[in-house]
């Protein structure tokens, strides 16, 4: 600036040159340029530049603190002070942010790929006045994204199972792949699969999948759906019934949902879904849906299901196992192991129960100090001794007068002995 005011005021470049002591090149490059160069702050060695792929790989990873990462880069060898390391986190926040909301679009092709998800809908009174949790199912088919719901007041395994077979017959078929959330219903654990899911899968030949852990966008078609559906249908309706709030849902998805020009595709869902190629619904015998429940061994070696008790081997009293119902036969697991199986009770309060097992408790039982245990619901034929007729007619005229024969016996043995 001083440089372009001398130059202003009518000094020759040699003169300026003489003044500031730069060259008169130098005067003659400043004069040209139209615009101040920058400051630049020279670069400068960092405590912290041969740990800074350590601490970002960690923080974007885990989100750790400055302090809890300087407890981990102190023994690898930074001498520098927990300012500088707040300093550059601080820098990398942004990109934390930023690959958190990152989200890439996954299009897949037709009949390949569908996606499920439940979603809480409120309490609300049932017929007689109860309160009641009501939880929409929604099912999308990834490719024309037709829809599927069906509202439930539970989110159990069968209910889960029953309304696939209802998205199955809404759609005409299924997929060859299912994405879910990371549910109970589906995941036991990390590695583990709920064993009557599989077997659903197994039996209509798709495959089942879960999203990233805490990653719902994995899953983002239904995800976007569950909102559609409150915002579209359920918002500012109101409905008499359950049944009636399930009929309003298939009209509206008849009628609006699967109508509509999707903004993605820029098609009507009800016109793709004829491109998607489902395997079809004669293909395959309809799955039967089996009640599983876990419940626990008592004292006397008994499950509880339904009404009725169910025995089990006495070896796993006061343990928990899981009761299944299908096909009218109550099959009981523990440990992925089948250890009892009945035919279903005829009618509720029954007991069921096994001559094997019977006679393991009774062994149990005897061996214990304590003795047999109580409320033995058991019975066992005892042959009576019956008195003939003609014994009372004799009694009867008897001068002895109307007592028991056997009393009378007994009682002249008595006067015998004494």
């Amino acid at each position: 600036m001083d440089i372009k005011d001398l130059h202003r005021q009518g000094h020759s470049i040699r003169w300026i040159a003489r003044a500031t002591g730069h060259t008169r090149n130098t005067i003659a490059r400043m004069l040209a340029e139209k615009v101040a160069p920058g400051f630049a702050t020279p670069d400068r060695a960092s405590h912290l530049d041969p740990f800074k792929d350590y601490v970002g790989k960690r923080f974007m990873e885990c989100g750790l603190s400055a302090v809890r990462l300087i407890e981990e880069i102190r023994p690898m060898g930074y001498t520098g002070s927990v300012d500088i390391l707040r300093r550059y986190i601080a820098s990398l926040r942004p990109l934390s942010v930023a690959a958190k909301k990152a989200t890439v679009r996954f299009e897949t092709p037709p009949g390949r790929q569908g996606q499920v998800d439940w979603a809480y809908c409120g309490r609300h009174p049932d017929a007689t006045g109860k309160q009641i949790p009501i939880y929409v199912f929604v099912f999308v088919l990834g490719f024309s994204r037709t829809m599927y719901v069906r509202f439930t007041t539970s989110m159990d395994l069968p209910t889960l199972l029953d309304c696939h077979l209802s998205a199955f017959e809404y759609f005409g078929g299924w997929p060859s792949e299912i994405l879910y959330d990371n549910m109970k219903q589906v995941k036991i654990g990390p590695a583990e699969w709920n064993a009557t899911l599989l077997d659903f899968a197994n039996h209509y030949g798709f495959t089942p999948k879960t999203c990233r852990i805490r990653r719902p966008r994995t899953k983002g078609k239904v995800e976007r759906m569950v909102f559609y559906v409150r915002d579209n249908f359920l918002n500012g309706r109101d409905f008499t019934d359950f049944g009636d709030l399930n009929a309003h849902a298939l009209n509206w998805l008849n009628h609006t949902a699967n109508v509509r020009i999707h903004a993605t595709t820029g098609f009507k869902p009800c016109d793709l879904l004829r491109q998607e190629g489902l395997t079809a619904l004669t293909s395959i015998t309809p799955y039967r849906i089996s009640t599983t429940k876990s419940v626990k061994v008592d004292a006397e070696s008994f499950v509880r299901h339904d009404g009725s008790r169910y025995m089990v081997h006495p070896a796993h009293i006061g343990k928990s196992v899981t009761v299944i119902e299908k096909d009218r036969r109550i099959v009981v697991r523990a440990d992925n192991l089948v250890v009892a199986e009945h035919d279903k009770a005829q009618k509720s309060g029954s007991q069921v129960t096994s001559p094997e097992f019977l006679a393991e408790l009774w062994k149990l039982s005897l061996a214990s100090p304590d003795g047999p245990p109580a409320n033995w619901t058991m019975s066992f034929r005892q042959d009576v001794a019956a008195t003939p007729l003609s014994l009372y007619d004799t009694a009867a005229n008897s001068p002895v007068g109307l007592a028991h024969p056997r009393v009378a016996s007994n009682h002249g043995q008595k006067e015998a002995t004494a």
